[in-house]
């Protein structure tokens, strides 16, 4: 058993699927929950997610052998500060966040003396829906989760949180930070982006009814994101501003070469276009860029 007590800050999709996992791993003996909706709260603790609730996330993690960040990242800053005083010495934290280095950035501001408890992390796994109810135990099952490691953190440390991972069905690595930032903006940042500005646009058309009675497949799986959580999105998209609109104007370009294509009824060359995006994507489903 890896942890007698667990709090998760933030019992939702990820927080309680986090629970979960380690409860099916019997990786720890008790998990606390802390969070802002008491009928989320009481879903958790109907399900079994979490085995008792605490007041506040101060209280939540004293006591714990290690605190799970899981709220949307503009509260974290707040979260930091508000445990940092209830941690004890062998206390751990990590956090479910997508972004890494405004993370480290607040923990270092509210931590202080206590930032070598603090091992970043990201479970790159997800779903559409949210809150406890969607929570699961098999979520991180064969999926990445990105450990940022700061150069306070002991060996150990990183170790017990990767463990922790480990017994959730993760497969763990490492990376800067602001690689991580970087990457991700790309892979995921910027498709959530897209899907709720597509989705934005179709339901602001005068016709847009129509347009959602025909829509089918096609239009249902690429924009499947568009149903995760706004708030959450929100601060993602804030937290990696920078790197989002760097993104967004390479995609930019992309579509105005499409445009461009089709302008001059350049059928060959959207084709050629078009094969190699299939191919590109058939060798990542077949796993060939997997490290």
């Amino acid at each position: 058993m890896l942890f007698e007590r667990v709090a998760i800050v933030g019992v939702g999709l990820i927080g309680g699927s986090f629970a979960l996992a380690l409860k099916k791993a019997k990786a720890c003996r008790h998990v606390v929950g802390v969070g802002r909706s008491a009928a989320n709260l009481k879903v958790a603790t109907e399900r079994g997610v979490v085995d008792s609730i605490a007041p506040d996330a101060a209280a939540a993690a004293r006591g714990a052998d290690l605190v799970l960040l899981a709220t949307p990242l503009a509260q974290f800053k707040t979260v930091f500060a508000q445990i940092g005083s209830s941690i004890g010495a062998g206390t751990l934290i990590t956090d479910a966040g997508s972004t890494k280095q405004d993370v480290i950035s607040a923990a270092r501001d509210t931590l202080k003396q206590k930032i070598a408890q603090f091992v970043p992390s990201h479970p790159i796994a997800g779903a559409e829906h949210s809150g406890a109810a969607a929570a699961n135990a098999e979520l991180f099952r064969g999926r990445r989760v990105v450990l940022t490691p700061l150069a306070e953190n002991s060996a150990a440390s990183v170790q017990r949180i990767t463990d922790a991972w480990s017994e959730c069905g993760a497969r763990v690595s490492s990376m800067r930070a602001q690689e991580h930032d970087a990457v991700l903006a790309a892979v995921s940042h910027l498709p959530h982006l897209i899907a709720f500005a597509l989705v934005h646009e179709m339901a602001g058309r005068d016709n847009s009814a129509e347009l959602f009675s025909y829509a089918a497949g096609g239009f249902r799986d690429f924009t499947r994101i568009a149903s995760s959580h706004p708030e959450m999105w929100r601060d993602i998209c804030m937290a990696n501003r920078e790197r989002v609109l760097n993104e967004l104007s390479r995609f930019t370009d992309q579509l105005g070469e499409v445009k461009r294509l089709l302008e001059k009824s350049d059928a060959a060359a959207l084709e050629k276009l078009f094969t190699q995006a299939r191919e590109a994507r058939g060798r990542w489903l077949a796993g060939e860029f997997d490290a």
